[in-house]
C-alpha cells in the first residue's frame, strides 16, 4: 500500500463509507434519464470526470498511483463490470440487468472460500440469500425471460463486480489506484462514442457532471475507505441498498409508480442490510476493545470473519 495522509479507519467508519457510496451509487438512474446519449457515451464522459476528481483526492492526500499484477487485477474488474452492465442494459431490460448483476455477494462467497480460504458463516450466507430474494421481489415486475446474451453479460458483470469488493484483497492491491486505472480504461472505451453525440446543452452538461463528480467521484472515494476496514462480503451486501434505491429515486422525481410487490422487496432488502451489519456491530463489541477499533489490514479480512465464525459455530 502507498503512504499517503488520510487516517485508518474503523470498521464502523468503514461500514458507513460503503453505504454512503452505495446511496451515491444508487443515483445512476436518475442522471441518466436526463441524458440523451448512447450508454457507453455516459459511461465514458462520467468516467472522465471521475478520473479528474480521484486524481485531484490521491494527490491531495499524497496516495501515489501503484501498478502491479493486484493493481491491474482490480482495475479490469472496475472497467468491465460497468462495460458489460452498460453493453447488457441495452440487450435485455434493466430489471433482468441489475438483478443477474447483484448475483456479485453470491460469486464472492465462493471466490474467496476457493481462493482465499475463508468460510463464509451462515450469517453471510443466510443475508446474501435474503438480500437477493428481496432484489428479485423488487423487479420480479419486469423480469422477462428473453434477452439471452445481455442475460449472459449481465450475469458476467456480477462476476467481475465480485471482483470489485475485492479491490484491497488482491496481493499488492490498492484500491484508488485500481479505480483510478479502471476508470481511464473507461473513458477511454467511451471516447468514441461520446465524440459522436450532439447534444451538449446545459442541463444535459449538469447531468453529466453530477454522474462523475457524485455517483462516480465522490462515491468511490467512499467505497475505497471503506474497504480498508470491510470484509469483501460485507460490503457486497450493504451494497445491496443501490440497486433497490436506483429505481426509487427514479420513481420519486420522475413521478413513477411502484408495485406493492417491489415495496415488500425494498423493505427486505433494507431491513436484511441493518440487520447483518448490527449483528456485526455485536460481534465486534464482543471482541477485547483494541481488536473492536483496529482497522482490517487492507490484504486480508480474517479478523472480521474470525469474529462471525466464533459467533455462529
Amino acid at each position: 500500500m502507498s503512504q499517503h495522509t488520510v487516517k485508518p479507519v474503523s470498521v464502523r467508519q468503514g461500514t458507513l463509507c460503503v453505504v454512503a457510496a452505495s446511496l451515491l451509487f444508487s443515483l445512476g438512474g436518475l442522471g441518466i434519464k436526463l441524458i440523451p446519449w448512447q450508454p457507453l457515451s455516459i459511461n465514458g464522459a462520467r468516467n472522465i470526470i471521475s478520473i479528474a476528481m480521484i486524481a485531484f483526492y490521491m494527490k491531495k492526500t499524497g496516495h501515489k498511483l501503484i501498478v502491479n499484477k493486484g493493481v491491474l487485477t482490480g482495475a479490469f474488474c472496475m472497467c468491465a463490470t460497468t462495460t458489460l452492465y452498460v453493453i447488457a442494459n441495452k440487450l435485455t431490460t434493466a430489471a433482468n440487468a441489475i438483478v443477474l448483476q447483484f448475483t456479485a455477494p453470491v460469486f464472492l462467497i465462493f471466490i474467496m472460500a476457493i481462493f482465499f480460504h475463508e468460510r463464509p458463516t451462515r450469517l453471510d450466507i443466510a443475508t446474501c440469500v435474503v438480500v437477493l430474494a428481496g432484489i428479485v421481489c423488487f423487479f420480479v415486475d419486469s423480469l422477462t425471460s428473453g434477452g439471452g446474451l445481455g442475460n449472459l453479460l449481465a450475469l458476467l458483470s456480477g462476476v467481475t463486480y465480485a471482483g470489485v469488493f475485492m479491490l484491497n484483497t488482491f496481493p499488492g492491491a490498492d484500491s484508488l489506484s485500481s479505480i483510478l486505472i479502471g476508470q481511464i480504461v473507461s473513458g477511454v472505451i467511451g471516447l468514441p462514442f461520446l465524440l459522436q453525440e450532439r447534444d451538449f446543452s446545459g442541463p444535459v452538461l449538469g447531468a453529466v457532471f453530477m454522474l462523475g463528480f457524485f455517483q462516480l467521484g465522490l462515491a468511490y472515494i467512499f467505497f475505497s475507505r471503506g474497504l480498508e476496514a470491510v470484509p469483501p462480503v460485507t460490503a457486497s451486501l450493504t451494497s445491496g441498498l443501490e440497486p433497490v434505491l436506483n429505481p426509487v429515486w427514479v420513481a420519486i422525481f420522475y413521478k413513477e409508480t411502484i408495485s406493492q410487490i417491489a415495496l415488500v422487496g425494498a423493505v427486505i432488502v433494507v431491513g436484511a442490510i441493518v440487520c447483518y451489519n448490527l449483528k456485526k456491530a455485536i460481534n465486534q463489541q464482543k471482541q477485547p476493545p483494541a481488536a473492536a477499533s483496529e482497522p482490517l489490514p487492507a490484504a486480508s479480512t480474517a479478523p472480521a470473519n474470525k469474529t462471525d465464525k466464533e459467533e455462529l459455530t
